[in-house]
């Protein structure tokens, strides 16, 4: 990205229609409109454009496959555009100088907005959704940061993971899942080919998962260095040998992220339990919906029946909600068999729709393809990247306090009316992997504030230590069986709407200790390096 971009106007615009497609040609570091609309003409010939790009970012279906991305000399273009160009855009907003603290790969699908895509033409909204370029501004991933993925084979000469991956015990599995969840981890970015995954930069140890009673096979990663581990994978069947492993891999500074598993919660009903991921000190996701912001956006007509129904609602547990006597002007319900398995261990929850299956290469050779279905499989590593961007940007960050950052940062949907009846078996609410990150920067950045937020959590053990001016606690409560272990070198602040009252089960520990020491310094990407 030029000096001028940088400097530049940023903003979303929305055309009339999805045909509108300026045509430019690049001249001087600048766009020159070459197209046959003399009113777009004269108003272009105005200014100086550096980038006009249609993108699915920040764009509501409404306004799907009619936004613009556009970088200006200055921001007049917009009202310019809208005012005197009204026959092709209807409206716009501008992008905050906070909000241009981005970074996107050269393969970030059709949601990039600065500069061309070369890789894979799929839409990545759940990583907009997640913040991944957020995130990114902060980091990328680190080659010293390993992750593990124990969920089936994969190829280490391929362009993906080529110079970073290394496999430690081949898998009986095919490896359309274990390609899948690699490239949605730490699938490397910046290539211009496929997708960026989540923590593109950091490296792979793969292995399978055989020997549920000791995991052998997890212990021997986390000996050998890997920061996280990923189990796409689950079975029923506790071993007290099992937990004994994984609190031996916590000790060793390693994080387990794995799935509560597929079954639908009207055969499980919140009582079946599936492990890893229900033993303690593992991070136990499952899947929630990311994409309409009302259910009135994406209201469908089931085949062959005159039944309507919602589909893929942000924020909604389940994929599909009915209505009923089939009045959509009612609130809907969730129908409990497009809701994955839910119990009282799980953690945190992560998009399942429309995920990117870099698994169908091998299989097809197709490299388009998308999930429509809410396998669980696909979100750990959503959670398992974030983590290893997490690690990437602060070495020394205790491994006991990742899950609570993940937590913290998380977005509640506990008032969503639908999500009411499995209200405390879907865990803190939606990942936000930009905030994570950003906690993580603020949490050890010396004059920063961190500010835990909109969460209301009335169990779980939560610690974390900041080196920054001040941690604020704001619109937050714990209570019930809630602890709260929070050691900050300078300041707590309780703001408004603050409630820390815990029952006998729970605990606060608020403590300030000038004497704290980081052992290690934040490890940042140089964020005026931007892909052209």
């Amino acid at each position: 990205m030029s000096s001028a971009q940088k400097e530049a106007a940023w903003f979303y615009l929305r055309a009339t229609d999805t045909l509108v497609l300026p045509e430019f040609k690049s001249e001087n570091e600048q766009l020159v409109y070459i197209g046959d609309d003399p009113k777009l003409k004269q108003v272009l010939d105005r200014h100086k454009v550096y980038t006009f790009k249609k993108t699915y970012r920040k764009a509501k279906p409404t306004y799907l496959k009619r936004t613009f991305f556009v970088q200006a000399e200055d921001a007049s273009l917009l009202d310019d555009l809208t005012s005197n160009v009204s026959h092709l855009f209807e409206s716009g907003d501008l992008i905050s100088e906070e909000e241009k603290k981005i970074y996107e790969p050269n393969d970030y699908g059709l949601t990039s907005t600065i500069g061309e895509n070369l890789g894979a033409q799929v839409n990545l909204d759940y990583l907009d959704f997640l913040g991944l370029p957020e995130a990114w501004y902060y980091t990328t991933g680190s080659r010293d940061i390993i992750i593990g993925i124990s969920d089936g084979g994969i190829d280490t000469t391929d362009v993906e993971w080529k110079g970073k991956s290394k496999i430690f015990r081949e898998s009986r599995f095919a490896k359309g899942h274990g390609y899948s969840v690699s490239e949605t981890a730490a699938g490397q970015g910046d290539n211009g080919y496929a997708i960026a995954g989540v923590c593109f930069d950091c490296s792979i140890y793969a292995t399978t998962y055989d020997n549920p009673r000791t995991y052998e096979q997890l212990l021997e990663l986390s000996e050998a260095g890997v920061k996280v581990i990923n189990c796409s994978w689950g079975r029923t069947g506790f071993y007290q040998s099992s937990q004994d492993a994984i609190n031996k891999m916590l000790d060793n500074g390693t994080v387990v992220v794995a799935i509560g598993h597929n079954m639908s919660f009207s055969q499980s009903k919140g009582n079946l339990f599936y492990y890893p991921a229900s033993l303690d000190n593992v991070i136990a996701i499952s899947s929630v919906m990311h994409r309409y912001e009302k259910y009135n956006d994406h209201i469908l007509l089931e085949a062959g029946k005159n039944n309507f129904y919602a589909e893929n609602i942000r924020g909604y547990v389940g994929r599909t909600a009915g209505f009923k006597d089939n009045d959509t002007t009612q609130t809907p319900y969730i129908y409990p068999q497009s809701i994955r398995n839910f119990n009282s261990k799980i953690d945190i929850l992560g998009p399942a729709v429309g995920l990117y299956r870099y698994g169908e290469k091998p299989e097809n050779n197709n490299l388009t393809d998308v999930s429509e279905d809410s396998p669980t499989s696909g979100v750990a590593p959503l959670i398992t990247g974030t983590v290893g961007l997490m690690f990437s940007l602060a070495p020394c960050l205790p491994a006991t306090e990742v899950e609570s950052i993940l937590k913290m940062t998380s977005t509640n949907i506990d008032d969503i009316e639908v999500n009411k009846p499995y209200a405390g078996m879907y865990g803190s609410g939606m990942l936000h992997t930009g905030r994570a990150v950003k906690m993580v920067y603020q949490l050890y950045s010396e004059k920063e504030t961190v500010t835990i937020e909109n969460q209301r959590f009335s169990r779980w053990d939560f610690k974390l230590t900041s080196y920054s001016e001040k941690v604020v606690l704001k619109n937050q409560t714990f209570s019930d069986a809630a602890t709260l272990s929070l050691n900050a070198r300078k300041q707590i602040v309780l703001s408004a709407n603050t409630n820390l009252k815990p029952n006998s089960s729970g605990n606060i520990k608020l403590s300030i200790d000038p004497t704290l020491q980081k052992e290690c310094e934040l490890r940042l990407r140089d964020p005026s390096i931007v892909n052209d």
